[in-house]
């Protein structure tokens, strides 16, 4: 959660915002149990009906995608639109990642936390970003270290099992629910080419591929992807002005 402290105040400025850690990260338990995202959904459904909210516009990245993918499956009537950021459908039609990629997933490097944020980022965004803009770079870092780490030091592990398991391909087309998918062309930890795919298997999704943007685009093009994702959710809220 904390690595979108920047965004939250720009929605939070037109919607009732909820901003949340899924179980093995940050704040939220991390239980040494198989994680799915089929699970995750139903933790989101969980902590709904917790906070007393029936529906809401649905927007995840990454792995939030995921999550996001399955509660519209699974809870269709609570969606009222759904944005689907650098995200994947998963299973045997899926583009794979490069070799660089896997190896960061399968061999974790033992690095301090700093580090092991640097190198992320390195895979997330251009070298160009990070050496143009240290000053957000060690804001970023700053942010992300402020919360503590995970109960469970596998969490990071069952939350890539969880990526490696999710496939929603040949239920796609039963969303319903208006879907904008969004994500850079340089994007090594998620091909282009699958969001094209994910697009193309949603009824009516709108596609947005923004030009040498990475993994992390809505770091990269902070204002741009703000500016792209508010427009579509003011055109699917019932007010029009956003809700």
């Amino acid at each position: 959660m904390d690595g979108f402290y920047r965004h939250i105040p720009v929605y939070a400025r037109k919607y009732k915002l909820v901003a949340y850690d899924p179980r093995g990260a940050g704040r939220t338990d991390a239980p040494d149990i198989p994680y799915t995202t089929e699970m995750m959904a139903d933790d989101l459904a969980g902590l709904l009906d917790a906070i007393g909210i029936d529906s809401a516009h649905i927007m995840g990245a990454s792995m939030g995608g995921m999550i996001a993918q399955q509660f519209a499956l699974r809870y269709a009537q609570r969606v009222r639109s759904l944005v689907l950021a650098c995200t994947k459908f998963g299973g045997p039609h899926e583009i794979p990642v490069g070799a660089e990629i896997l190896d960061y997933w399968e061999h974790p490097k033992q690095l301090s936390p700093e580090d092991s944020i640097m190198q992320g980022l390195r895979l997330q965004m251009s070298q160009e970003f990070i050496d143009n803009n240290p000053s957000l770079i060690k804001e970023l870092i700053t942010k992300v270290l402020e919360s503590p780490p995970p109960v469970n030091p596998q969490s990071g592990m069952r939350q890539v099992q969880a990526i490696i398991g999710h496939n929603t391909y040949d239920r796609l087309p039963e969303i319903k629910a208006p879907t904008l998918v969004i994500q850079g062309d340089a994007d090594r930890m998620n091909p282009v080419g699958n969001a094209r795919i994910l697009a193309s298997r949603i009824p009516n999704a709108e596609l947005v591929i923004l030009k040498k943007m990475g993994h992390a685009f809505i770091i990269e093009a902070f204002d741009e992807s703000n500016r792209i994702i508010l427009d579509f959710l003011k055109r699917h809220s019932k007010s029009g002005k956003g809700k």
